[in-house]
């Protein structure tokens, strides 16, 4: 029975085996602002930070004072 003469990594085992492939990332428009972002993320538009439409975290207010 044949032997391979070295062993053969996981990472490179690995990268072989693997399905998956690199694809280009969805991209969401937010209704409240109409901001590009990232699905599943939330994203900062003119010191506010939104996740799906509602403010998180309002830094406009901090930054005035």
């Amino acid at each position: 029975m044949a032997h391979p003469k070295r062993k053969i990594s996981k990472t490179r085992r690995d990268k072989r085996r693997t399905h998956y492939k690199a694809v280009a990332p969805q991209i969401a428009t937010c209704k409240t602002t109409g901001e590009a972002h990232l699905y599943h993320r939330a994203h900062w538009h003119e010191g506010k930070l939104y996740y799906r439409g509602k403010v998180l975290i309002d830094n406009s207010v901090a930054a005035e004072s």
